[in-house]
Parts: C-alpha cells; sequence; structure tokens
C-alpha cells in the first residue's frame, strides 16, 4: 500500500509527541518536514531517510512527500503542533488527486494553542477564535476584519505568528484593533518556546501587550470580558459556579 502519514510532532521537541504519531514515524521509511522539524527529532530518527525543505517551499515538500509514497514507501510528512492547524495536511490533500494511488492518513498532534494554554492556566476554558497575524497567505484587511468581529463577540483568541523580523509592530496593531471592542485591563498572556528549552510565559493586560516584544516562536492570548488571574494563572471561567 502506497500510505503518507501528516504527522503533528507536538508544540515542542518530542516530550509531547502522542503514541500513534510515534508508531507511524517508526512504521515509515521516509520522514519529509520543514528543516527545523526535521532537526527537532534527527537523533531519534537518525535510523530513517530524513529529507528536508526550508520556510516557503511547502509546496515542494508535499510534491516530494507524494511522490516518494508513490513509489512504494511508507513516509511521513512532519509538522509541529496539528498538522490540520496551519499544517501540511491540507496542501497534501489539495495535491493529491495528482497521486491518486497514494493513501493519505492525518495524525493529530498538540497544538501550540493547547500546549501554551496548559502552560498559562486554562485560558481557553470557553469559545475561542485561533488568528494567524501572518499575511504572508491571508490579505491584512482580513486579518483586521476578523481581529474586530472576534473581538466585538467577547472570543478569547489565541493569535499565531505575532511577529516576525518584516512584521515586527503587527501585535501592536492587533492589539489596536482588539481595544476598540476590550477593554485595556484584559487579562492577556503569551508563552514562548512552547515545550522546548527557554520555555517562558508572562501574564499581562491587553494595554501591556501592545507594548511587548514577541518572536514568531511565541504564542498570545487575549482573554475574554469573564478571563481572570487566578493564583497567578490565566483562567477563562466556563459558568460552572453559576449555575
Amino acid at each position: 500500500m502506497k500510505r503518507l502519514y501528516i504527522i503533528g510532532l507536538g508544540p515542542g521537541g518530542g516530550r509531547d509527541l502522542t503514541v500513534r504519531a510515534a508508531e507511524a514515524l517508526e512504521a515509515s521509511d521516509v520522514i519529509v518536514g520543514y528543516t527545523v522539524y526535521i532537526d527537532l527529532i534527527r537523533e531519534a530518527y537518525s535510523h530513517k531517510e530524513l529529507r528536508s525543505t526550508p520556510m516557503r517551499k511547502e509546496t515542494e515538500r508535499c510534491k516530494m512527500a507524494l511522490e516518494l509514497a508513490d513509489t512504494g514507501k511508507t513516509v511521513a510528512m512532519v509538522c509541529s503542533g496539528d498538522p490540520g492547524v496551519y499544517g501540511m495536511a491540507g496542501l497534501c490533500y489539495e495535491l493529491s488527486p495528482q497521486w491518486p494511488q497514494v493513501e493519505l492518513e492525518v495524525i493529530p498532534g498538540i497544538t501550540a494553542a493547547c500546549g501554551g494554554a496548559a502552560v498559562l492556566g486554562a485560558p481557553l476554558m470557553h469559545d475561542f477564535c485561533l488568528v494567524s497575524l501572518s499575511d504572508l497567505m491571508t490579505p491584512w484587511e482580513k486579518i483586521e476584519a476578523r481581529l474586530r468581529a472576534a473581538a466585538q463577540a467577547d472570543f478569547v483568541l489565541c493569535l499565531y505568528n505575532p511577529s516576525s523580523h518584516k512584521r515586527r509592530d503587527y501585535l501592536q496593531k492587533a492589539c489596536d484593533i482588539l481595544l476598540e471592542a476590550k477593554a485595556p485591563e484584559t487579562p492577556c498572556g503569551y508563552v514562548s518556546q512552547i515545550g522546548r528549552e527557554g520555555q517562558a510565559c508572562t501574564i499581562l493586560t491587553l494595554a501591556e501587550l501592545r507594548e511587548a516584544q514577541v518572536d514568531m516562536f511565541t504564542t498570545v492570548f487575549v482573554g475574554n470580558s469573564q478571563t481572570q488571574v487566578i493564583g497567578g494563572r490565566l483562567v477563562t471561567p466556563r459558568g460552572y459556579l453559576q449555575r
């Protein structure tokens, strides 16, 4: 059988890898992924054939994986977090009609939203939105509209890709939009290097978040009108105590 596993490694360096993901990796002949993610698992899977492509070579990477699977090899495409959340699962399916004999199987993983929330406490206990601030794939005007709608609906927000060398002010711009509908004292938090060496978290207000310096390895959480800081942890009550 020609098979391509699309695997989520979790948010860190392997500590949050699921049993199902580990079994699929061990069953694979070739492991394909972004250079950074291959480096994270290189030592553990040095006995496998490892292939990688750099950033912005996502299409080439998925085509490589499908082509290798079509030769009869069992292939694993690895993604950080969950492959269906800003990962390669969708692109592999989009390209898959060119290789109709290859069977795809998505192996879910712990995404940064869940990994970061666990570090901060329990900020995602109620309805929440995931929004990427990267405008490489989505026009900034559409990102603005989504942020504004989520703020007006009082969602908790989890922000991916909050900043980069070319987008240093994007988190500040996002906070300005959120402050149109959310109070400046809204509890927020961010976690850097989730699950990796150097992991760190900060809890602060939305007004303070506007001035925070973060990078692309940081995940940001913005509370709703019920979010609280309890015992130094960020918590969004679901309402059990009010029933």
